[in-house]
């Protein structure tokens, strides 16, 4: 998902957009989909053990019954169905070809930007709080971050344009958009390295 820049307002450039939007889509949709049913099977049974249920910190069990994985009353994981079908739809249509207009992309900046919010408020939460990981989860991250970073290059190009400072950053952030990205998942695999990987301890011990 990181070949090529979303802030270029070429029409092979937008065409890139729609296509890292469409694979965001589908990855998410998919895990979303999967963390939905394995939900329901949990209620159905509260004794069954998903199969993303590896041992040791990677335990689906515990973050699908924790408080957080219902943050506004219901299973997050239909939010993902509904904001990832978003994407996948509006990925397809700009990859298809579609030029929609400005009103379309704040929309759909507003929706990436609540996305990227609430995935890192519970990225603190599993690691910090729940205490475990959900690969399921983490596809729903890995489709969020990149979706998000390439949407807001896109809308920031005009900005980039502009001889400022604000304009100088934006077009640094563009054209080292892959550096940007590859740090920022890093970051996030770090941070799991940190928290859950016993030997990493024993090396600084």
């Amino acid at each position: 998902m990181t070949a090529a820049p979303a802030g270029t307002s070429s029409d092979a450039g937008v065409r890139r957009l729609g296509l890292v939007l469409l694979l965001a889509g589908i990855l998410g949709l998919a895990a979303s989909a999967e963390l939905a049913i394995e939900k329901f099977r949990l209620l159905e049974d509260p004794l069954y053990v998903p199969p993303c249920t590896l041992g040791g910190a990677v335990d689906c069990g515990s973050v699908m019954t924790s408080d957080q994985a219902s943050a506004f009353g219901f299973p997050n994981p239909f939010l993902g169905l509904a904001g990832f079908a978003g994407v996948l739809v509006a990925g397809l249509a700009v990859a298809s070809g579609a030029r929609p207009g400005r009103w379309f992309w704040l929309v759909v900046q507003a929706g990436m930007a609540f996305a990227v919010v609430f995935v890192h408020w519970l990225i603190f939460q599993g690691l910090y709080r729940v205490g475990a990981l959900c690969p399921f989860c983490i596809a729903v991250w890995v489709a969020t971050i990149p979706a998000f970073w390439y949407v807001t290059l896109h809308n920031l190009q005009d900005v980039a344009a502009r001889p400022s400072r604000l304009g100088a950053v934006a077009r640094i952030a563009r054209e080292n958009h892959g550096i940007v990205l590859t740090v920022w998942l890093l970051l996030v695999a770090a941070l799991l390295v940190e928290r859950f990987w016993a030997p990493w301890d024993s090396v600084f011990a």
